[in-house]
């Protein structure tokens, strides 16, 4: 565990590094959306996201490096859903990763511009060159980021009935309900680093099914441990209001189910999820170690 955290670590400060590149200044008054553009990509974070599209494609021999401008642009559609998940409207949340919420350190008109912004400059990036020199693998990006991030089975998706179950809670079988929000609203982004970096690497439709089956397992995992921390987490590492979901009657594992078994669920999904990269051999063990670090994270 030491020896990932080691390397998210490193991998964390090599992309933050390279992050304002990605994002040079208009020269009018149009740069204030950029600014704040910057500001919530920038804004701390563990990287997961991006690291996992690094990880991916090295099972296939690509360099971190080649996979930047992909993982670039998972992290600003990341960063565009946090923006708009932290507005009134939706989560209403002042503070993220322990800094001003985009709307509170701008203004709630510039924090919907910079969502917007991100969530277009994603498929921009994707669509560049710079990604990959095959037009066939650009497309293929494209279309699975935005089914990722869409509003029929993807992440907006997951946000609509999220929103929607907090107004009632009698109309569907939770069970089935709580894992179809995950699956949408979190599993889909965790899902397409994993197909990010399957498609980079070229990997053969048996290998590409198994990172896929490994992203969904996680994903739960990953879910459950943000309801327990949501609960049982410090705010002061956590930098942002703890104990909201119940608050606002939000459907979470944690709520259904307790917090002994949603951790003895956890659990068993990781040591799935690491079983599933046995044909990699070694070369998945950084994968391995990310899957032990989602559920033993405090923040």
């Amino acid at each position: 565990m030491t020896d990932f955290s080691g390397k998210l670590i490193e991998y964390s400060t090599w992309f933050n590094q390279n992050i304002s590149a990605f994002f040079p200044l208009p020269q009018g008054a149009e740069k204030r959306v950029v600014e704040a553009m910057y500001y919530s990509v920038s804004n701390g974070g563990k990287r997961l996201r991006p690291f996992l599209v690094s990880e991916t494609a090295a099972l296939f021999g690509i360099s971190r490096e080649q996979t930047l401008p992909a993982a670039m642009a998972l992290e600003a559609l990341h960063s565009y859903s946090l923006i708009h998940d932290d507005l009134p409207a939706m989560d209403n949340d002042d503070l993220r990763r322990g800094k001003p919420t985009c709307h509170k350190k701008f203004d709630e008109a510039t924090a919907i511009l910079a969502g917007d912004g991100l969530l277009t400059y994603a498929f921009e990036l994707l669509s560049s060159p710079q990604t990959s020199p095959s037009a066939a693998v650009r497309c293929r990006l494209v279309r699975l980021l935005a089914q990722a991030a869409g509003a029929f089975d993807g992440m907006v998706a997951g946000q609509m009935l999220d929103l929607y179950t907090e107004q009632t809670h009698a109309d569907y079988h939770l069970e089935e309900m709580i894992k179809h929000i995950e699956e949408m609203k979190t599993g889909r982004l965790i899902r397409f680093a994993c197909e990010a970096g399957a498609v980079l690497g070229r990997a053969s439709a048996a290998q590409t099914k198994i990172l896929t089956a490994y992203s969904r397992k996680i994903g739960i995992a990953f879910q459950i441990a943000d309801d327990i921390l949501d609960v049982e987490g410090d705010p002061t590492l956590m930098g942002k209001t703890l104990n909201k979901d119940a608050a606002q009657g939000k459907l979470t594992f944690v709520g259904l189910y307790g917090i002994e078994k949603t951790r003895t669920m956890a659990r068993s999904l990781i040591t799935e999820a690491k079983q599933l990269l046995a044909p990699f051999g070694t070369k998945a063990e950084t994968l391995k170690g990310l899957a032990d670090f989602i559920i033993s994270r405090s923040v």
